[in-house]
């Protein structure tokens, strides 16, 4: 029997497992995916350190979601990419890692992105199809999944990230309605703010402000798009960063304000670096139980709107696609991945990503190379 490694996560401050699993057959309307990059995200690394805390299979979790690979096995009823376009064997592929359920309020609306179901519960590498995750040498594509052949023009280094940081962030700044001529203020300057920066840019933005506290990732915020930066430790004083943001865009305040950080004390000062009208995008703090006061008088007077985005609809990932292509050159997409580790390495890829309550980190983003 055919088998494949996988690294399993046995919870925060264990050491991950390496195990080797047998390759499932493959359903009529499944893919199976031989991995070639798997990207360590934010939110990894929230469940790592336990501040996203969840219920763990007894057998451990294999995990990750950013990532791009080939096609290893075809299930027999699949002839074609979700575009119709024919696959086959080898061809390369991004794909959704979530599976709306077809059947519940939101996607008989047509919004497949707000699923309740999309991201079923933690499955243990012991129950079928046991490469559950992107830390592994393969991962499942359920029946439910979209998948989409990639040009040849990108590198893996360059796809990894669109079914999970890119597409997210084109898709959030598309439900908070960011226009030609907008402005917006980026807060967290990680794998999806920085992207959201040049996003912004491609859209038409006429100010992209950026706000973190890691000069290198500013630094490189400005290589990708962003007109102003805000060093929180250069500039400690939340009133004066709300003024800053205010003289950048005609004293008025920003259009679109967002949360890529993933700590919720963010969030007051981005609402209140809104303009009248303006829209705020809650992406980055997925850690159940977190919480922070609001005055929700501010949010009435000021006519202001906050939107919650968990993942995306199957069509961002060919736009991600096109953006990528289109804009290849125009940004220096290869400092993004900074690191890569062979996936026997998963936990000094991990400790080396940790930037929480540190001054600096080296690395804007690790990846698993299985």
């Amino acid at each position: 029997m055919s088998k494949g490694k996988a690294a399993v996560f046995l919870g925060p401050g264990k050491p991950f497992e390496i195990r080797e699993l047998p390759l499932p057959d493959v359903e009529p309307d499944a893919v199976l995916i031989r991995i070639s990059l798997a990207n360590v995200c934010g939110s990894d690394l929230h469940f790592w350190r336990g501040d996203a805390p969840l219920r763990l299979p007894e057998d451990g979790w294999i995990y990750g979601h950013e990532m791009t690979g080939r096609v290893a096995r075809l299930g027999a009823r699949v002839k074609t990419d979700s575009l119709g376009r024919p696959l086959k064997e080898g061809d390369r592929v991004a794909y959704t890692y979530f599976y709306p359920c077809g059947r519940c309020h939101a996607c008989l609306n047509n919004e497949p992105a707000a699923c309740p179901a999309k991201i079923e519960r933690p499955l243990g590498p012991s129950q079928f199809p046991h490469f559950h995750g992107a830390f592994a040498e393969y991962y499942y594509l359920r029946a439910r999944g979209a998948l989409f052949l990639v040009p040849d023009t990108l590198p893996d280094e360059m796809v990894a990230p669109v079914n999970c940081a890119l597409s997210q962030v084109i898709f959030g700044l598309h439900k908070a309605g960011l226009a030609f001529g907008g402005s917006v203020v980026i807060q967290g300057a990680g794998g999806l703010g920085i992207q959201a920066a040049a996003v912004a840019r491609d859209m038409g933005a006429a100010t992209v402000i950026v706000v973190d506290r890691l000069p290198g990732r500013l630094e490189l915020a400005q290589a990708f798009g962003a007109d102003h930066t805000i060093n929180l430790d250069e500039v400690p004083d939340r009133k004066e960063r709300v003024a800053l943001v205010r003289r950048w865009t005609g004293g008025t305040g920003a259009d679109v304000a967002c949360d890529f950080v993933g700590f919720p004390q963010v969030i007051p000062e981005g609402i209140e670096m809104l303009r009248s009208g303006g829209t705020y995008l809650e992406i980055g703090t997925i850690s159940r139980g977190a919480k922070v006061e609001l005055e929700p008088s501010l949010l009435v007077w000021g006519s202001k709107t906050i939107v919650g985005v968990i993942q995306y609809d199957p069509w961002v990932i060919p736009r991600a696609l096109d953006f990528l292509v289109r804009n290849r050159t125009r940004w220096p997409f290869d400092r993004l991945l900074s690191h890569k580790y062979p996936l026997e390495k998963i936990d000094q890829a991990f400790a080396d990503s940790e930037w929480h309550n540190r001054e600096t980190t080296a690395i804007t983003r690790a990846a698993l190379v299985p």
